[in-house]
Order: structure tokens, then sequence, then C-alpha cells
């Protein structure tokens, strides 16, 4: 018998998997602001304090420090929290609890103590919201040893890459692209499963540039590509998890085409984007027959409603960013 699905949209199979994990392990507990009676800013755990009560779904003070510490001394005593902060640009008051504690907790204890946490956080611009709302700073935990970086862009994933995370002994920076929490459906299945973390995707095969990408960004790098059939045959290679990077289909796919752009919203100093440039420096150099194209977001705050959608990357650019490497 087939297996049985549902077509969801991206922040329902944020919602499935977190119902799938609290009903399959006892301590998984979802905490964080207003994400018990009123389902979440996103409604991505509606429904989930009506099932199962208010000591394993959690509203919490605002207080983001707070609600990542005592998650910290939960996971360190055996249990599998799920904080939720409301948005990537209103972590920064738990950032030393992030990179202080939660990331060293293994070291620190030489073993003794893990922290099975995932701090789920919706990140990126797009949606017309206020200050704060919109940041993409993932590269700022990508750098920090002892944390998963996580990053789905289909729902399929984010129930798979959840699972794996929420199952993970160590702790996971699990951000969502709310640009694409309702922007399309996919069959999600029923029944749990996991989505390895450290393993990319390759989301179109080409020959003649690979582009490497994440998250919301990975829908107009798909259309940038598509609109180039005919005359640049590109590779997309949706990252998944941005650490541990998977390296190995990174470099391979590089050494394929030989010509490479990175796309990501975040600004272009001291992104991702570099890193994975120095990666396939180091590792295959002579494989390069052109600069390496950064399609990104601007080194500047992240602007207001008039501006926003000059900042994101967006097809047109990441078409522009494709033909300067082709055709250098």
């Amino acid at each position: 018998m087939a297996a049985e699905s549902e077509n969801l949209t991206l922040v329902q199979a944020v919602r499935d998997g977190l119902h799938a994990e609290m009903e399959r392990d006892e301590d998984v507990v979802v905490m964080g602001e207003d994400v018990g009676k009123n389902g979440g800013v996103f409604r991505a755990t509606e429904g989930l304090y009506e099932e199962f009560g208010e000591d394993r779904v959690v509203d919490t003070p605002l207080a983001e420090s707070g609600i990542v510490g005592t998650a910290i001394g939960m996971a360190a005593y055996g249990m599998r929290p799920v904080p939720e902060i409301q948005f990537l640009g209103f972590i920064y008051p738990a950032f030393d609890q992030i990179v202080s504690h939660a990331a060293r907790l293994r070291t620190r204890s030489r073993g003794r103590f893990t922290c099975p946490m995932v701090v789920r956080a919706p990140y990126g611009g797009g949606i017309r919201a206020p200050e704060h709302h919109s940041e993409s700073t993932e590269a700022m935990f990508v750098h920090q040893p002892g944390l998963k970086v996580v990053v789905p862009s289909t729902p399929y994933d984010t129930k798979g890459l959840l699972t794996s995370a929420i199952r993970d002994p160590d702790p996971v920076i699990f951000l969502e692209p709310k640009l694409i929490y309702r922007a399309f459906r996919e069959e999600v299945p029923d029944d749990s499963y996991e989505v390895a973390l450290g393993e990319a995707a390759v989301r179109r095969e080409g020959s003649d540039i690979s582009v490497y990408t994440w998250g919301a960004m990975t829908r107009p790098t798909l259309e940038a590509a598509d609109n180039l059939e005919g005359e640049i045959d590109v590779e997309v290679i949706d990252l998944r998890t941005l650490s541990p990077l998977d390296e190995e289909t990174i470099v391979d796919s590089f050494e394929k085409t030989g010509r490479a752009a990175v796309v990501h919203e975040a600004p272009k100093t001291g992104g991702l984007g570099a890193e994975l440039i120095a990666t396939l420096q180091e590792e295959s150099l002579l494989y390069q027959e052109a600069p390496i194209e950064r399609i990104t977001g601007f080194d500047t705050p992240f602007p207001l409603y008039a501006l926003e959608d000059y900042y994101l990357p967006e097809a047109a650019r990441i078409e522009d960013g494709i033909r300067d490497a082709v055709e250098f």
C-alpha cells in the first residue's frame, strides 16, 4: 500500500514535523512567545497546545535569553526542547546563551552533557515587515563551532530536516524562510521521516555553471536557470544544511562545470558565499575557469518596504550574475 501524504505549505510542514515528534517522544517540548494558545505568530504551532497541553507547549515571557537559556538547561538533563524565536532579528539577546553555552556544552563537559535543542526562527525578507523582522544573519551561527545550521526550501524537506534536527544530539539552528511559508504546496508524507543533515540537494542539473543557494532564494534561482535554458545550462545546488556544509556535492558540481555563482539574501561582506568560494578555491582551484560571482543582498541594514524588492536578489539579477560568470 502506498504511503499516505498531504499537500502542505512549508509552514504546515513545520507544524506537521513538530506534531509527529511530540507524539513520538514525550521529551520533545515546544516553547516560545505566543506558541501555545495563539498557535505562533505564523501559526506554525497551531493546535499543539490543545493536543499536548501547557506542560509541553509553553507560552513564555518576551525574553529571548530566558527562552533559550531555559531550553539549554532542559536539554542538558535529557529533554528535547524546541524553542521558537519569533523572528531571527529578535535572536540577538539569546546569542550569548547559544554561542557561550549551547554550542560548548558537549566540549565543556567532556561529553558528559549534550544539548539536543532546536532553535526555530523565521528569517529573511520579502513580507513587508518592520525593522528587525527581515534579518538574514545565518553566517553568524555558521561561524560558531558546535552548532548545526539548517535552512529548508521545500515543504517535504522542512518536515524531514526538522525531524532530523530534533533527533540530533547537538544544538541546531533551524531557520525557516518565511517569504515562502505559504508560497506553494508539496506532497508531504503523513508518516515520520528524516532528511539527513549535512546533505545538499541538486535541484537542477546543468553543465555550464554551478549556482549555490538556500532557503527562499532557491525559487528565484531556479526561475533564472529556467529563463536561461537554451543559452546557459545551469546547475542549481540547494545547500539545505549550512553547517556542516556538504563539501562533496559542492566541489563535485564545480569540478563538472568550472564556473560558479552564489545567491543569498544576506549582505555580501562576510556572508556564507565567501566561505563557499574559499572552499572551492582550496579544493578545486585548477578546475576554475572564471571569477565566482556573488549575487546577494547589499551591505546595508535591511530596507523598509519601498526598497525591499530591490534589495533581495530576484530572477533578473541572478540571470545577470550567471551571465557575468559564463561570459568572462
